[in-house]
C-alpha cells in the first residue's frame, strides 16, 4: 500500500520534517522532528492521523532536536538511525549550544536500523538503506510501492550533503548515493532534508556532484 505524506518545514534551518501515513488505517510516522513540535502536532491533528512512531535518518540537531519532546507527548517509540550515529545523539546539548538552539537532551532510540531492515506504517512498508557519508550512521527510508524516498541530508535537488562534520566523508557519501540510493529507481521522488523535492533520475542526470562536474 502506497503511503501519503505531508512536509512540515521546522527550525531556523527549514528542515523538511515529514508526516507519513497509511490512508486505510490512519496510522502515521513522523520523520525527523527537528523542532517546532507544536507546529508538527498541529499538522498531525489537521490530518486526523494517529502517530505510532518517530523515524530518524541521522543524528544532526535540526533533524532530531524535537524527538524527545514528541516521543514523550505521544508516548511512542523512536526508530533509527544506524548505531554509528550514536555519538551525534549524545552530543545534542553541545550541538544545540553551538547553533543557538534551545537545549536538546541526549537520547538513544528504541531501535537502531540497518541496511535491509523494514519499518511498517499502518499497512504500508518502508525499506531501510544504509547511506553513510554525511554522517556515519545515516539511513534512508523508501516507500517502494509509492516510489518515494526520505533521504535526509544525503541528496538534495542539485546538491549533496555536507561532509565536513566529524566522521563525514565525501567519497563514502558519493559511493552510497551511486551504489545504494540511485539503484532504487529513476522514477522515485525523494524528500530531502532541506529544499524542494526531486527525482533520483533527475539528479543522476543533472546533479553536478554525480555527473562529474565537480
Amino acid at each position: 500500500m502506497a503511503l501519503h505524506y505531508e512536509i512540515v518545514p521546522v527550525t531556523a534551518f527549514q528542515q523538511n520534517c515529514s508526516i507519513i501515513w497509511c490512508d486505510k488505517t490512519k496510522q502515521a510516522a513522523v520523520v525527523d522532528p527537528g523542532g517546532d513540535i507544536a507546529k508538527v502536532r498541529q499538522m498531525i491533528h489537521a490530518l486526523d492521523v494517529t502517530v505510532t512512531k518517530i523515524l530518524l535518518t541521522h543524528g544532526h540537531l535540526d533533524h532530531v532536536g524535537g524527538t524527545v519532546e514528541l516521543a514523550k507527548a505521544l508516548d511512542i517509540p523512536v526508530i533509527g538511525p544506524h548505531k554509528e550515529d550514536a555519538f551525534w545523539l549524545q552530543a545534542l546539548p553541545a550541538q544545540a549550544q553551538m547553533f543557538g538552539f534551545a537545549h536538546a537532551e541526549p537520547f538513544e532510540p528504541d531501535q537502531w536500523l540497518e541496511q535491509g531492515d523494514t519499518v511498517t506504517v499502518g499497512e504500508g512498508q518502508l525499506s531501510v538503506l544504509f547511506t553513510p557519508g554525511h554522517t556515519p550512521g545515516h539511513i534512508v527510508f523508501v516507500d517502494e510501492q509509492g516510489r518515494t524516498a526520505w533521504v535526509g541530508d544525503v541528496l538534495f535537488n542539485g546538491g549533496i550533503g555536507r561532509t565536513d562534520f566529524p566522521k563525514g566523508d565525501h567519497a563514502t557519501l558519493i559511493k552510497a548515493i551511486k551504489n545504494t540510493l540511485l539503484p532504487v529507481g529513476d522514477d522515485v521522488t525523494f524528500i530531502p532534508g532541506h529544499g524542494p523535492t526531486s527525482t533520483l533520475g533527475h539528479e543522476r542526470q543533472t546533479n553536478p556532484f554525480l555527473t562529474g562536474a565537480f
